[in-house]
């Protein structure tokens, strides 16, 4: 309450009553009065404006990455699937958002994604806080991916790194470790930033909007595994 009284000016806080909700009335096909729930004091109508953008927004986006990215998204699939087949494993990582997507694209490889299938080889290296915090206390949190790739990574093996940004510097430490052990790199940003260039193969998202990036990002995480799925098992028609 106080917070609310510091943030409305005095004389100005909505009262928590009926008279604060829209008294626009819909009529339902039984002829039943229905309100909205949304008090007059926040906006109802711009805040449905806000929401019909931003889904278009995301809409939009996707569309232009179907003809930007498809090419290597593609081929980041073919990649995982000829390392998994070939015995080897996956490596994720990132920061904040980024570190929740490394781990919710690691659970659907090792666990399953659409079909029944084997559990497929796929870390996370962002879940373990003693290894992180041990790293970034004894060196530094630059290093908390290579360390950890140079202990786990072998040739052949996929190293997916994750940032909005382009320019995580951790996640790029990552990426010259795991070229030097052989390792094939796979970056998932946005347009422009250093990972991107130093990776295998770039999935670079076309947007400067860091909310609709990280939207793009599992998007395209769930595509690789439907992708490495079809690729693996062909049971397309089984989903």
């Amino acid at each position: 309450r106080i917070m609310l009284q510091r943030f409305f000016r005095k004389g100005k806080a909505p009262s928590p009553g009926l008279s604060t909700l829209d008294r626009r009335a819909v009529l339902d096909s039984g002829g039943e009065e229905k309100r909205s729930c949304v008090p007059d004091f926040f906006g109802g109508a711009s805040l449905q404006e806000t929401i019909a953008k931003i889904l278009k927004e995301g809409a939009d986006l996707r569309l232009q990455m179907a003809e930007s990215m498809g090419r290597d998204i593609i081929d980041a699939a073919q990649a995982i699937a000829h390392a998994f087949r070939t015995g080897r494993k996956l490596l994720l990582f990132g920061n904040g958002g980024s570190a929740a997507d490394s781990q919710h694209i690691a659970a659907e490889f090792m666990n399953r994604f659409q079909i029944e299938r084997p559990p497929l080889p796929a870390i996370a290296l962002t879940t373990d806080t003693s290894i992180l915090t041990a790293i970034s206390n004894d060196y530094a949190f630059d290093e908390v991916f290579s360390k950890q790739i140079k202990a786990l990574g072998r040739k052949g093996d996929i190293a997916i790194g994750i940032s909005t940004s382009g320019n995580s510097t951790n996640v790029l430490k990552a990426f010259r470790m795991a070229k030097k052990l052989g390792m094939v790199t796979i970056a998932l940003t946005a347009e422009g930033g250093k990972i991107g260039s130093n990776a295998d193969i770039a999935l670079a998202v076309p947007s400067k909007s860091t909310p609709r990036i990280q939207e793009a990002h599992i998007t395209v995480g769930h595509i690789l595994c439907d992708l490495t799925d079809t690729i693996l098992f062909r049971q397309v028609g089984k989903r």
